[in-house]
């Protein structure tokens, strides 16, 4: 009969501590998953460069390392911009390509003071990646067109403004020509991977709740001597 008083205890116990430990591995698993897709995405940001062409035909493949030459038309967007430099911008000009016709190239980014400075044609050639922007949200407001300042970039609105395809390569390096802006490369350092810390979390709970039953189950047997 007093075996009975400990059946509750422990059936809440070792279920709500399975329960726990099983939220901390499924986070593992998590973790490894995250894992892999940040080593596929490093592995295409680093690659060997790539034509245009096979970069986004039959689809784009969104990071893929690409070289592109071309020529600047001296039509931009000025996208707000705060890197470790201060407040400016991000340009992004309009990009006659020899193969792929007019991309959207984001060349990088310029300080306030360069906002209005005369930018003509330049002929360069482009080591970057190929990307596919998703920083405009409905809170972000839309572009001052007349001021040509822009608050995110939205893929389709930034290549009909420019009248361009909607292909959008990022610059990590200018390999010829001369560039007016520093480039603001892709990385992953961006992309959240907080499993290992839920995990920890979750482990850190099961214990707890393992501790409790234990102190529980102590205080029961006390009572019954």
């Amino acid at each position: 009969m007093r075996f009975r008083r400990f059946i509750g205890p422990l059936i809440i116990g070792i279920s709500g501590t399975v329960v726990l430990a099983s939220l901390g591995f499924w986070q593992l698993q998590r973790l490894e998953w995250k894992e892999g897709i940040l080593a596929e995405m490093d592995a295409l940001l680093t690659g060997a460069p790539q034509s245009l062409s096979d970069a986004v035909e039959p689809e784009v493949v969104r990071f893929t390392s690409v070289r592109v030459t071309g020529e600047t038309t001296g039509e931009e967007i000025h996208v707000l911009q705060a890197t470790g430099q201060g407040a400016g911008y991000r340009l992004i000009s309009a990009f006659e390509t020899e193969q792929n016709g007019r991309i959207l190239l984001d060349e990088g980014f310029i300080s306030s003071s360069a906002k209005e400075d005369e930018r003509s044609g330049r002929r360069l050639t482009v080591v970057g990646n190929v990307h596919i922007p998703d920083d405009v949200d409905s809170s972000t407001p839309p572009p001052d067109l007349p001021k040509n300042i822009w608050y995110g970039r939205d893929l389709n609105q930034m290549a009909d403004a420019l009248e361009t395809s909607p292909i959008y390569v990022v610059a990590r390096t200018v390999e010829a020509g001369d560039t007016v802006a520093v480039p603001l490369p892709l990385d992953t350092s961006g992309v959240s991977n907080n499993h290992f810390g839920y995990a920890v979390q979750w482990f850190g709970l099961a214990l707890v709740w393992a501790g409790m039953t234990l102190f529980l189950l102590w205080r029961t047997a006390k009572r019954e001597e």
